[in-house]
């Protein structure tokens, strides 16, 4: 083969790649996970509101997390946000909130709920608005978390309009936790849906607070989630995204 055609033949190869290469990174939407990104389940999931026509937002959770039983830290935890409908979500907003033994610390890319904008109940939350989710698209965000095995710990993620004011979809606050508690294990395997039974001293058969699969916690149909207009406007304000609900406790 002579140098012109070798040369040639290289040239044509090297553009096969980088038309390859760029037509990979156009298929993926900046930030998300893509390969790694495991499965999940929408147990504890409902709609809320109705979306604009054609988007239809739903998040997953990871069916398994653990914990690590001398830090306390999570493992495994990734909160997924879907757009299973057939046009572009345009702007809205993910939150991810943590209740009782379970606290997100960190949610990268998302920004912090301030202690007195929280949900009635919880104790830690973020914000993660996105400016597009393409039809058939997801993005995933890692979060960071701790977990009181001593305690129940839940876990909820509404998605919303930019603005905080509707709440398209609600997932939970849904339960992880275990029945079989380890506290002399290096970690402990949580289970999407089943409520904690806190580990007990030696010989003392009480203090659980559940047994087997718990009742899934009611997201509650679309009247009793009561939109905070004033704190949507006052977290978009502050440059997050707006919040979505105060839950009404029955007595």
């Amino acid at each position: 083969m002579s140098s012109v055609a070798r040369t040639r033949r290289r040239g044509a190869t090297a553009g096969s790649l980088l038309t390859a290469a760029v037509a990979a990174a156009l298929v993926l939407p900046a930030g998300a996970v893509a390969d790694d990104t495991p499965g999940g389940s929408s147990e504890g999931g409902k709609v809320m509101s109705k979306a604009p026509d054609g988007v239809q937002p739903e998040t997953t959770l990871p069916e398994k997390i653990t914990v690590d039983n001398k830090t306390g830290k999570t493992k495994g935890l990734v909160a997924t946000v879907s757009n299973t409908g057939t046009k572009d979500s345009g702007k809205i907003s993910l939150a991810v909130v943590g209740f009782d033994g379970l606290t997100v610390k960190d949610v990268p890319g998302c920004t912090p709920i301030p202690e007195n904008k929280l949900p009635k109940g919880s104790n830690s939350g973020f914000t993660c608005p996105l400016s597009n989710l393409s039809a058939g698209k997801s993005k995933s965000f890692k979060v960071a978390a701790t977990f009181d095995l001593a305690k129940t710990g839940k876990i909820c993620l509404p998605v919303q309009s930019a603005d905080g004011r509707t709440t398209f979809w609600q997932q939970g606050p849904v339960p992880f936790g275990t029945t079989s508690p380890s506290p002399n294990a290096p970690v402990t395997p949580l289970l999407l849906n089943t409520v904690n039974k806190p580990a007990t001293p030696a010989g003392d058969k009480g203090g659980g607070t559940g047994s087997g699969k718990g009742e899934l916690p009611s997201t509650g149909p679309a009247d009793r989630v009561l939109p905070l207009g004033a704190v949507g406007a006052a977290l978009m304000a502050a440059g997050g995204a707006g919040l979505w609900w105060t839950r009404r406790r029955t007595t």
